[in-house]
């Protein structure tokens, strides 16, 4: 059996939020080896990232984001142990492209041929180390002067989503083009993608939480398979503000605004036989969710038809006010615990946070760290799969 490939992702303080954990746990939950490291830091130490999103002014705003927790040591990476590289964008790559360390790990996985995918500011650093020199390459618009200073045949990015490549290396514009960006790096590493093509509804409500949407969303995306989000009161092109819940030493998570999610479809005269799986992300979203008759007409259809449906975190408690879960085996944040076993369902303890369980056509998990198992397990009842 082939070992498993292995990809480093080039971390620092401010990173964007979610150009650091989309990458991370998709490829985790593709079945690959992911080293999170930042120089000067240790595994288990955190990166506070940043939330950058287009909010009508001449540039982006930026609010605080999760913690990101490392998972390796930055002074004991060898570049020969690792098939690609992944850079992030966001603020950190400003500092990270004036470190002589940073600068040299880039040049030795450039002068191995190893593919490497950086998006929105990373290019900053490829600049930096001179990666970019006669090779196409686009970007955030304002990292436009610096690549061309650099010698790189600057190419336009003519939405936020695009992305291109040269040879081994894969350039994207911002995190609106995660699934091209994904799709482009694990292809580059091998991947053949299988059961591609399936239709995924994702149940979105103001405040969902901001991973537990974009995560598993872009995720699939990546896998080519066609999703639509849809909120109720809602039309495709409106906006979900969502929320971002970290753990941060108090007695519950913490909460901090996030993005602001475009949905892609109307709620109102939706066809639920035309998709083969739902998502229920979590957050505060499910709390009043739970409550439209709609969305639980909605979730009936699906379990009784038993199509492959994911649930995560509250996400349960959309579950629990359909009916559904009697006779389920079930997880979910520990908080929810009440609504599961109220709504008849079996309790399964998260021990750890990151577990996830599969019980017939249904998938739960704990909260947005279980994120790798829980795209995987959801992967596995739709029949898609990656493979090197």
């Amino acid at each position: 059996m082939a070992s498993r490939k292995r990809v480093l992702l080039l971390c620092g303080d401010y990173v964007e939020d979610y150009e650091v954990m989309v990458p991370f746990q998709a490829l985790l939950a593709y079945g690959l080896s992911v080293d999170a490291v930042c120089p000067g830091k240790k595994s288990g130490d955190i990166c506070r990232t940043a939330i950058h999103d287009s909010t009508g002014h001449q540039t982006y705003s930026e609010s605080r984001g999760h913690n990101f927790a490392l998972n390796a040591t930055f002074d004991e990476v060898d570049p020969t142990n690792y098939d690609g590289l992944v850079i992030p964008g966001g603020r950190a790559p400003e500092y990270l492209a004036i470190n002589e360390s940073v600068i040299n790990l880039v040049k030795k996985f450039h002068d191995l041929q190893k593919p490497i995918a950086s998006i929105c500011h990373g290019q900053l650093i490829l600049a930096a180390a001179g990666s970019v020199k006669g090779r196409k390459c686009t970007a955030y618009p304002a990292v436009r002067p610096a690549l061309i200073a650099a010698g790189a045949h600057w190419v336009e990015p003519d939405t936020m989503a695009f992305c291109t490549t040269d040879g081994n290396l894969i350039t994207g514009a911002t995190y609106e083009g995660h699934p091209e960006f994904i799709r482009l790096f694990i292809k580059a590493l091998g991947a053949k993608i299988s059961g591609s093509g399936k239709r995924i509804l994702f149940l979105c409500g103001d405040y969902m939480e901001d991973y537990e949407v974009m995560v598993p969303f872009q995720s699939l995306q990546a896998l080519e398979c066609h999703v639509d989000a849809v909120c109720p009161g809602k039309r495709a092109g409106d906006i979900c503000p969502t929320a971002v819940h970290d753990f941060e030493g108090d007695q519950t998570y913490s909460e901090k605004p996030g993005h602001n999610f475009t949905l892609t479809a109307d709620f109102e005269g939706l066809d639920v036989s035309s998709y083969d799986g739902l998502v229920i992300p979590g957050g505060r979203a499910p709390e009043y969710l739970a409550l439209n008759e709609s969305v639980i007409h909605l979730v009936k259809e699906f379990m009784e038809s038993k199509k492959p449906v994911a649930s995560i975190c509250h996400g349960q408690q959309i579950l629990s006010a359909a009916g559904v879960l009697k006779g389920k085996k079930c997880t979910a944040y520990p908080a929810v615990k009440l609504n599961v076993i109220l709504g008849g369902g079996t309790w399964l303890e998260p021990e750890p946070i990151h577990k996830c369980f599969t019980d017939g056509n249904l998938v739960t998990g704990a909260a947005w760290p279980g994120h790798p198992e829980f795209v995987s397990q959801f992967m596995a009842l739709l029949g898609v799969s990656v493979s090197f």
